[in-house]
């Protein structure tokens, strides 16, 4: 048996730009964290005593001789991309699925993981997020930027950059201090429903080339973020870059926001917040604010029908954290 975790990650400016249509045209770059809340993995030899070959228990449970059986596309595929038989593999998760974590590309981070351990295989943290991109864009044709594969495998605090020849990860290299206050600083919630990415991402990418003065923008605000969270600059400014960053994405499609979101927007800012975004592809789930020790309690109290997650920043990226008995 062997168990894989996998971060989910925040997305703090950028994001956009990791979508390809952009980024084989021009050079885009994303900020972001992963943070401690995970998915895991969990893989083991099914016994040979069952009418089916394999089984995978998420929020459902299948159980099937091929993987064309499968309904789950990433599980599906995954199977027949690294020719694996006779498993059982069980999904469970922190936070739920489809709200703006990372949360469907950390799935595909541990398990491709986890399966490659499994066939006693080494990986690197890149080609791991390759093959996730590639799992989850070209075999389950699904829309969207490449951000999280990444974010998700590496950890930590970074730099990512898309071009046309491929991806760089740089750790942000930002003061411990610094870095402890900025968590103190940013405030999560919930707002009680999920999104579907995958219709977003393709309206969105369709959108890519009427908003390329937003995406060019939003592309600049990673510099200026790198530079405060370096220690040159009023931490403060990061919170109006979130608020900024969140005044483009929003233009991006009609579907990003809702009146929900506007409504606990507006509320957290005359509450004291500098700034927030909706995390992901937009249309629900998580929430960032930014506000100073002295308006964290207001904007608690502004958002107290909203769940609040409290989270570190963290730094391990996918691993294995157990592997033995069968």
């Amino acid at each position: 048996m062997l168990i894989s975790r996998t971060p989910f990650r925040i997305s703090f400016l950028g994001g956009g730009t990791d979508f390809e249509a952009y980024f084989n045209e021009y050079p885009g770059s994303v900020l972001s964290t992963t943070i401690d809340k995970y998915c895991y993995v969990t893989i083991r030899r099914l016994p040979e005593f069952f009418s089916y070959k394999n089984q995978f228990t998420y929020s459902k449970i299948e159980r099937f001789n091929k993987p064309d059986e499968v309904e789950h596309p990433v599980l599906r595929e995954a199977f027949k991309f690294l020719d694996v038989d006779r498993i059982q593999v069980a999904y469970d998760a922190d936070l739920p699925a489809r709200s703006g974590l990372g949360t469907s590309s950390a799935f595909a981070v541990g398990l491709l993981n986890g399966l490659h351990r499994y066939k006693n295989e080494t990986i690197s943290k890149m080609d791991l997020a390759k093959e996730a991109i590639y799992l989850e864009h070209e075999l389950c044709r699904e829309a969207g930027g490449v951000q999280d594969q990444i974010a998700v495998s590496f950890g930590g605090f970074n730099r990512i950059d898309f071009g046309p020849h491929g991806y760089k990860v740089r750790p942000v290299d930002m003061p411990p201090e610094r870095k402890k206050e900025l968590n103190g600083r940013l405030l999560l919630f919930f707002t009680g429903f999920t999104h579907h990415a995958g219709e977003l991402s393709k309206e969105q990418t369709a959108n890519i080339p009427a908003r390329l003065s937003q995406l060019h923008e939003m592309k600049a605000l990673v510099d200026e973020g790198e530079t405060i969270l370096h220690g040159r600059g009023d931490l403060r400014e990061f919170g109006r870059l979130l608020h900024k960053t969140w005044e483009l994405k929003r233009t991006l499609s009609d579907k990003i926001t809702t009146c929900y979101v506007d409504d606990a927007y507006e509320k957290a800012m005359k509450a004291g917040a500098l700034g927030g975004k909706l995390l992901g592809a937009g249309g629900g789930g998580f929430m960032l604010f930014y506000a100073e020790p002295e308006a964290r309690e207001s904007v608690r109290g502004a958002l107290s029908d909203l769940l609040e997650v409290p989270y570190k920043f963290e730094t391990g990226g996918s691993k294995i954290i157990y592997a033995g008995g069968d």
